[in-house]
């Protein structure tokens, strides 16, 4: 059973929007992530189009609030220095990713500058030796850079759509 439209967005919806982002690259993970959620595609759509009139309704709250309200209380905030820029670096639990969390990093005054996930604290990253290590929602971009340096870092078709570009190791 889906939501009213009207429904808050819950931090479940959040995640099936993530899955949404990710269903044309990989739609045999998400089929396999739906089914440990207990939920199906016409849900998935359905977060995902609730999220989207969030981001553009005329009474929508400040992007770091929004976050808040969906995914309630973070399990970190850390302040975090780029460059000579103090921001805010603020990480929430998704259950379906144990090893990583969904991290934005927020400008003074409270603007978001960047959407990732990121691995959790305590967590091990997998070995990364070759492309055949690189399995979705297994790694972080950093972690790949780190691997397959010099990786170079690439603007993606959107905001929270990073993209590498590195010469993998000969086989």
């Amino acid at each position: 059973m889906n939501p009213p439209e009207s429904a808050p967005l819950t931090a479940l919806d959040f995640q099936l929007v993530v899955l949404r982002r990710m269903a044309d690259f990989h739609p045999e993970r998400v089929a396999d992530a739906l089914r440990e959620l207990s939920t199906d595609r016409t849900r998935m759509r359905a977060a995902n189009r609730r999220w989207q009139a969030s981001l553009r309704s005329a009474a929508r709250r400040g992007a770091l609030t929004r976050y808040l309200n969906v995914l309630g209380t973070p399990a970190a905030r850390d302040e975090r220095r780029v460059g000579q820029l103090v921001c805010e670096a603020v990480a929430w639990r998704l259950p379906l990713w144990d090893d990583l969390r969904f991290e934005v990093l927020t400008a003074p005054g409270g603007g978001i500058w960047h959407e990732t996930l990121a691995r959790a604290p305590g967590a091990e990253p997998p070995p990364l030796r070759d492309t055949a290590d690189l399995l979705p929602w297994s790694c972080t971009l950093e972690e790949v850079a780190r691997a397959f340096a010099p990786a170079v870092p690439l603007e993606g078709s959107a905001p929270t759509r990073w993209r590498l570009s590195f010469t993998p190791p000969p086989e």
